[in-house]
């Protein structure tokens, strides 16, 4: 390192004198340590370490980073939800009532068409190796039930695709994963019934769902269905909320576990003697009222000792549902939606060139 010194002398001539300084090269005596006693030495050791975090479970995402709560969430962050819980419900039998009245429409209007196309396909010679007609056949082989439920499980699929993206994981955490302490509590409560991160997890749901379908839509028909299927999904994440704000446990939950529970105890319910098969295990057989018996059970001894592998409040709040709703919902619900059909007859009626085109009489 050097500096530049500049002087002038006194006199008439001045004269510039550049002097340079530079720090003498060479090493530097280290300095002497100084010893701590024993005492604080022994204090400066490092403890044990932190106990591990509880185990979370293996079906849901690790979170990005841990959630800063600043406490415990108030019990009245389940006012909204318990709105919407309502109001969706509502909103899901109404449409559905009104899908069913327009779809026997279309079909009453349609049935002439159909024929006729039935007989052009009779008459016209058959390509073979149509992809597509391998496609059409396959539909037709397919059971009410299994059509229904397809779309379904294309949408699951979907969304499992979208938990391999990085880009996308923010957003899933917060609208596809259920939650009462976080931001979004609402819309997780519907998408959440659609969202599986474990491969594992979402095929056992959807070949749950598959086999059970053809009795389901059998027994409550296509429409009927799809509303208790949606608002089975919307109360078993209610229940879970209220489970979690009781225990103080805040984990995310996904999966259609809990609307798929109200398909198999509605089943089970109006058909307890059926017979049922394990898949790995297909010799043992066992009674549909026994399997719904045994999952209660083991639901509710996993809600009051803590398990954590899966919500057991959500698969609760589903069988419960399902067990009340072929039981006493079915009359008090579905039977009851004549007026809500009579009133929007009476609309399409005097409009008729709005909603599907139809005739006034």
């Amino acid at each position: 390192m050097a500096w530049r010194c500049w002087a002038r002398a006194c006199g008439p001539r001045a004269h510039r004198v550049s002097v340079l300084l530079e720090q003498p090269r060479g090493f530097r005596r280290a300095r002497p340590r100084t010893e701590e006693p024993r005492g604080a030495a022994a204090e400066a050791q490092p403890g044990p370490p932190p106990p591990p975090p509880p185990p979370r479970r293996s079906l849901c995402p690790p979170p990005q980073q841990p959630p800063a709560r600043a406490g415990r969430p108030s019990p009245g962050r389940l006012v909204k939800p318990l709105v919407f819980t309502v109001g969706f419900t509502g909103c899901a039998f109404g449409s559905a009532a009104i899908w069913q009245y327009e779809s026997l429409k279309s079909r009453v209007q349609t049935y002439l068409e159909e024929a006729r196309a039935d007989w052009m396909d009779k008459i016209r010679p058959q390509k073979r190796g149509d992809f597509r007609q391998q496609v059409n056949s396959w539909w037709s082989s397919l059971t009410e039930g299994q059509r229904t439920v397809t779309g379904i499980i294309a949408a699951n699929a979907f969304v499992f695709c979208l938990w391999r993206l990085p880009a996308m994981r923010r957003i899933m955490f917060t609208y596809f994963t259920s939650d009462p302490s976080s931001r979004a509590l609402c819309s997780p409560m519907l998408l959440s019934t659609f969202s599986h991160f474990s491969l594992f997890h979402m095929a056992a749901n959807m070949y749950v769902l598959w086999s059970f379908s053809t009795s389901i839509v059998s027994l409550l028909g296509c429409e009927q269905f799809i509303a208790v299927y949606l608002s089975a999904g919307v109360i078993s994440t209610f229940v879970s909320y209220v489970a979690k704000m009781a225990t103080g446990r805040f984990e995310p939950s996904l999966g259609a576990s809990g609307a798929i529970m109200t398909v198999l105890a509605a089943v089970c319910t109006k058909m307890p003697e059926a017979k049922l098969a394990i898949i790995f295990l297909p010799v043992f057989t066992f009674t549909a009222g026994s399997a719904l018996k045994a999952i209660i059970a083991f639901d509710t001894a996993g809600l009051a000792l803590g398990w954590r592998l899966f919500d057991h409040a959500a698969h609760l709040g589903g069988a419960l549902f399902g067990m009340w709703y072929v039981t006493y919902g079915h009359e008090l619900i579905w039977k009851n939606r004549e007026p809500l059909v009579k009133a929007w007859h009476e609309m399409r009626t005097k409009n008729p060139g709005k909603g599907g085109g139809g005739r006034s009489n």
